[in-house]
């Protein structure tokens, strides 16, 4: 059974998984911040970027827990390294540092930010 988990052809498989479920989970989790910015009239282009920013950290949990219910979580390291081994295919934009809760609470973080600084911010 684990040979059948820990193949390349089920790696491709759980990426293209998951980059196509990127964008809908990016517009699911970014419209309550676009929303709340709308309301505090904070400037579009600080709106759409913190957004963004708050809706990645979501996304990358999301898909993170979609490779651990594939392969298990002791063996989702293998995939990772696989994705690591290829950063102009499959792996684009991945960094190990991206399945970090540190990583993904400095999102949250930085969105909350933009969020206060655009609201503080004089409409011109």
């Amino acid at each position: 059974m684990p040979g059948k988990e820990l193949n390349p052809l089920n790696y491709r498989r759980i990426a293209w998984i998951n980059w196509i479920l990127s964008p809908p989970l990016v517009v699911l989790f970014a419209w309550p911040y676009a929303y709340l910015a709308g309301v505090l009239g904070v400037p579009a282009p600080a709106a759409w970027i913190g957004s963004v920013l708050f809706a990645l950290p979501f996304m990358i949990t999301i898909l993170h827990g979609h490779v651990s219910m594939a392969l298990g979580s002791a063996h989702r390291h293998y995939y990772y390294e696989w994705l690591r081994k290829r950063p102009m295919g499959y792996g684009l934009l991945f960094h190990p540092i991206v399945i970090r809760t540190r990583f993904r609470l400095l999102l949250a973080y930085a969105s909350l930010a933009v969020l206060l600084a655009g609201a503080a911010w004089p409409a011109g």
